[in-house]
Parts: C-alpha cells; structure tokens; sequence
C-alpha cells in the first residue's frame, strides 16, 4: 500500500507435501503454457532471463481477448529444486522483473539456489502489455496546496482528480474493469500452470501480502510457502486503511523531527522535536507562498518527505535538505532531494495510473466528497502531515465508475504454515495489519520487528529477520509462541546517523531493496 517482549519458543519444522492442484472455489485451472526464457541480464543481476505470458483479460471468458504479462526469472542452480518462489513488490502498480534479481542475491546462497526466483509485471504495469498511463505528467509541478484551506484551493484539486478519471477511461476504458487484485491473482496461477509447478511458493511485499492472501484464499490447495512482509490490513482495503496511513505516517514524520533534533550538532535546527517540526511546517508555508527552484512548492515537498516514512535511510538526506533552506535559504539540496525522492517520471505515471485503477475498482469508496472532507479534516487535527496529501492521492476513487463491491474475506484455514513479518512502527502497512492477517491465516507464524519502522524489513540488513526468512524457505521452519501474539521478536536495524560526506542518494542494501519497493503501498 501507498504503502510494529516478546519470549522465542522452539521452531517447529514444516515441510508441504507436492500434490496435483485441482480446481479452487469454482475458478478453472490456468491452462499451461510454454515460456521461451531468454536473457536479459545486468550488471547488478547478471543471470537474469525474461519472458512474457499470454493471459485471458477476462479470465471468465479465457478464449477471448489476450493481454502480455512480462516475467523474469533467476534459475536454480542446485540439485535440490523446492520450485518456484514468484516475488512482487507491492504498489499496486509496482515492477516485479529487478526485484527477482535482488531476492536472489539478497537470499543465503544455498537458498536462492534451490529456488527459480520469479518476478512479473502485474497487468498493466510496466513491460506487460498494455501498460496504463492514464494522464502523463498529471504530477508535474507545480501542483496546487495539498491544504484546502479556500474553498478555490479545494476545487483546484477536485478539479485535478476528476480529470486523472475521467482521462483514465478516455484511454483504458476496455482494460480497466479488468485491473484488479482477483484478476491479478489469477494471472499468477497461469504463471504457476506455465512454470508447470503444481504448488507455489510466494513472497511478497506490501501489496504484494494483500495479493498473497488473496491467492492463498482462493487457490489454498497450491500454496507450499507464502511470506509476507509489512502486511496489508484486509478488512480496511481501501479506504479505511489509508486513513490508518494517515496517522501512522504523522507518527513517523516526527519520529524524523525528532532523529534531527537529536542531531542538532550536524543540522542546527534545535534540540526540541516539537520545535524542529515547527520550523519543517514554516518551511512548507514558505514553499507555498514561493516554490523553490519554481517546482517545489508545499503538495511537492510532502512528496518529498513522505518517502522518510518508508525508509529511515532517506532520514540524514532530508535532513540536510531541510537546514540548507531554512539556515541558509539554499535550494540545491531541496531541489535534488525532490528529485530523487518525490519527483514522478513516466514509471511514476504508470504506477499511479495502475494504483488508482486497482484501488477504485477493488472495493467501495465513499461516493460523496463530503464524507471525505469532513474525514480528512478530523485526521488532519491530530496527524496533518499526510492527511490532504493522501486524500488527493485516492481522490480519483471517489469518482470512479463501476460497481462498488466488497472486501474479499481472506480467513483460511486450509493453507500450510505462513510466515508473516511486521515492523511495530511500519506507516504505510500499520502493525495491527500484520496481526489481524496473522489471526486470519491459521497455522501463521509472525515475526516482529519492534520498534522498527521501515516498510519492507527482511532482505534490508536485519540478519535476525533474515534467518527466520532464510529457514524457512530453506526447510518450512518457522518459529511457534503458545503464550504471545509474536511467535518471535528482533530488534530493529539501527537508526541512520548524519552523513560523513556528500552524496547524492543512499546506496545499503536496505536502500536498493526500497527503491525497488518503492513508494504509497
């Protein structure tokens, strides 16, 4: 999603047993088919190889109209072959092809070679055909304040989302009744028939967990693993949860207020949080008076800032942003930052375009704009950070035709164990999330990260994390807790500290697994 002491008790191994998938709750089986792989490695992941898929736009009418998912793989190279893992990043709307390159290099390399790691481009994303882009450059600056605080500021952006809908169905209108996490789910178990494994072992992130649960709900019989990680709450999707953002997101923009004041030594800006942020929200004021650079103006700068609620190691990057302009009334910084972090390039486009359309169609959104104003305001006097940006964010849902449906149920006591991971602190997923998914999903196994609040944590330099990963994917082990909600506990990766030098973005393997990720689930 657009885009947290606990006693370890002993692990219990658990293998899944190989049988033939049948049929699942009355959806057909995704007919096989061939993949002709070829390669189309990098620098970064060398053995990388590619292919594309035909799948049904319509899945009830499988011999209609087709569409191109495009897929890439990095092969096993060991004798033991446990199948596919297929891996998603989240989004909705995000690019799976680089993110299977990174898991297997980022797994124990005994693991990753037991394993075809497998990425996809969703439907409509990306190198799948076609590719959403419902209005191009529809985030270029400047934008109007995100703050509706005149009732001309507030058309000004209603204005903007109703033409981002009514500009989607201009270009899509034959594709979007199909761009949804159910039709989504059923291309991935055409993926599973045409990989010809009759069980899928799967590993996603963010929205990636809701797609998970969804397969998992209705293909059960076909799951041998599933991890999720940083997990989407099931019963809010969609607009219950983004007003769960709201305040989780607030939360952690002072936990940066307060990793600055705690530095004022580097940056200069106080010592006391409440003052720090006092002087961030001057700033924006100012931008919204006088964009800097003529591009970064107040709706801009929350773009740049809310990706420190994802990644903590953006936090030392806006950090010296945020002095240079307010100390020395310099731009550069602020400028670059923007760039790197919050500026939309046509990726950015399709992605929105794909959030939106999935998001709107998946579930109801409150049809009158009242409900959402009078919402958003009572969010905005307890956590204004992300409130209006948000709401602007999903506005196109409150216009979206079509018709309004409800949450799917993804209770499922069929499945083999799962294993779930959770930071306490996580904005963009919130804690009680990966709880609530850990209660749905029987037999479920969850790892906390506590006091963590990056979005995305295994695979980030958490080597606790990362065996309770590696076990399982290795053999089925997950840990069991009869007495706490967490059936493990590790701490949380430590906090960035102020740049020694200059440099232009972060470069972990904490920050390329969050590029990957990117931002707003």
């Amino acid at each position: 999603m657009r885009r947290r002491a606990v006693v370890l008790c002993a692990a219990a191994a658990v293998l899944a047993g190989s049988v033939t998938a049948a049929p699942a709750h009355g959806i057909p089986a995704a007919p096989a088919a061939g993949l002709a792989w070829k390669t189309c490695g990098s620098g970064d992941y060398p053995t990388l190889q590619c292919a594309f898929l035909k799948v049904p736009l319509d899945h009830a009418h499988p011999q209609g109209r087709q569409i191109t998912l495009a897929l890439s793989r990095v092969p096993h190279t060991a004798k033991t072959f446990q199948g596919p893992l297929l891996v998603n990043p989240g989004g909705p709307g995000g690019s799976g092809l680089r993110l299977a390159g990174f898991v297997a290099s980022a797994l124990p390399k005994n693991v990753a070679a037991q394993y075809d790691v497998v990425g996809f481009d969703p439907r409509g994303v990306g190198k799948s055909s076609p590719a959403l882009d419902c209005q191009p450059g529809h985030a270029k600056p400047v934008r109007p304040d995100s703050l509706p605080t005149t009732p001309a500021l507030e058309e000004a952006n209603l204005a903007r989302a109703k033409a981002f809908t009514a500009a989607c169905f201009r270009r899509h209108a034959d594709v979007l009744p199909y761009i949804d996490t159910v039709s989504a789910v059923r291309d991935m178990d055409a993926i599973r028939a045409a990989l010809g494994a009759p069980k899928l072992n799967y590993f996603g992130y963010s929205y990636g967990t809701y797609l998970g649960a969804v397969y998992a709900k209705l293909f059960p019989t076909r799951v041998r693993r599933l991890v999720l990680d940083s997990i989407v709450d099931p019963t809010g999707v969609w607009y219950r949860d983004n007003i769960g953002q709201d305040y989780a997101f607030d939360d952690r923009h002072r936990a940066l207020m307060a990793w600055i004041a705690r530095y004022d030594t580097t940056y200069h800006l106080g010592t006391d949080p409440a003052a720090v942020e006092a002087r961030w929200y001057a700033m924006r004021t100012a931008l919204a008076k006088k964009p800097a650079a003529g591009k970064i103006g107040a709706a801009e700068l929350e773009d740049t800032y809310v990706p420190g609620g994802y990644y903590d190691g953006y936090w030392p990057y806006l950090a010296e942003a945020f002095a240079a302009y307010v100390r020395e009334g310099e731009t550069g910084p602020l400028v670059e930052a923007y760039e790197n972090l919050g500026a939309v390039d046509h990726t950015g486009d399709n992605g929105y375009s794909v959030y939106s359309a999935v998001q709107c169609r998946d579930t109801s959104w409150p049809g009158s704009w009242n409900r959402w104003r009078t919402d958003t305001w009572q969010v905005y006097g307890k956590a204004p950070f992300f409130a209006w940006n948000n709401t602007w964010y999903n506005a196109p849902c409150a216009f979206w035709p079509g018709a309004r449906r409800a949450a799917l149920n993804v209770a499922n006591t069929e499945l083999p164990p799962a294993l779930l991971f959770q930071a306490t602190e996580d904005a963009a997923t919130p804690y009680p999330g990966g709880v609530r998914v850990h209660q749905l999903l029987a037999r479920s196994s969850l790892v906390v990260e506590q006091g963590g609040g990056n979005h995305g944590i295994t695979l980030g330099g958490n080597r606790c994390l990362d065996r309770y990963l590696g076990d399982y994917l290795a053999d089925g082990r997950v840990p069991r807790s009869t007495t706490d909600v967490a059936d493990a506990v590790c701490a949380k990766s430590a906090d960035p500290k102020p740049l020694k030098g200059r440099a232009a973005s972060p470069s972990s393997q904490g920050s390329v697994l969050h590029r990957l990720l990117g931002t707003r689930p």
